[in-house]
């Protein structure tokens, strides 16, 4: 009576014993927040005209443990993305050559990259925009006009037609301004 006795406790005891770690471990997974960090864009392998947009950390490896939805904005518009493994398929087919401005946002803080998705025959290859580069070419433009008078009409031509190409392929005035402001923002 005594060993059956002894035996049920044991029973009773072990039992307890691997639910509550068990219960630890699901604590512990539910409290480890998986969030994105960085981000790059690339070229999807498997269909020509799709991007994948990859996860990154800060040393520039995939880490395989980003699984689940994201929220991120494209070109200001607000997409529910499904990471499997670190990598994410873009929403949209690419037909022709445009920019795209992707932004996350977490708890440490937003990170938004601007990209020139240049299409060659079908085949997309993204070029990251810096928002240093996007800012210092208008300046430098408006800085050789002040300083030589004369080139003001080529100036103005040249700051029109940058304008212009920029609103065709889709870079409006919010989201340059959005991408520098996002670039300074880094900084500090």
């Amino acid at each position: 009576m005594k060993n059956k006795v002894m035996k049920l406790i044991r029973t009773v005891f072990f039992l307890i014993l691997i639910s509550t770690s068990a219960f630890a471990i699901k604590v512990q997974s539910i409290h480890q927040k998986i969030e994105i960090s960085n981000f790059i864009v690339r070229r999807n392998v498997f269909q020509g005209n799709k991007l994948d947009i990859i996860a990154i950390d800060d040393q520039g490896k995939l880490p395989e443990n980003i699984d689940g939805v994201f929220q991120f904005s494209i070109n200001g518009f607000k997409n529910e993305l499904n990471f499997s493994k670190g990598i994410s398929l873009f929403p949209q087919e690419i037909n022709e050559s445009t920019f795209i401005y992707l932004r996350h946002k977490n708890e440490s803080g937003t990170k938004g990259k601007l990209y020139y998705i240049y299409n060659r025959n079908g085949n997309l290859k993204p070029l990251e925009i810096s928002w240093f580069v996007l800012a210092i070419i208008p300046l430098s433009l408006l800085i050789i006009v002040f300083i030589f008078r004369k080139l003001i009409i080529i100036g103005g031509i040249i700051l029109i037609l940058l304008v212009y190409f920029n609103s065709t392929n889709g870079l409006n005035l919010s989201t340059f301004i959005e991408t520098i402001f996002d670039g300074l923002r880094n900084l500090v």
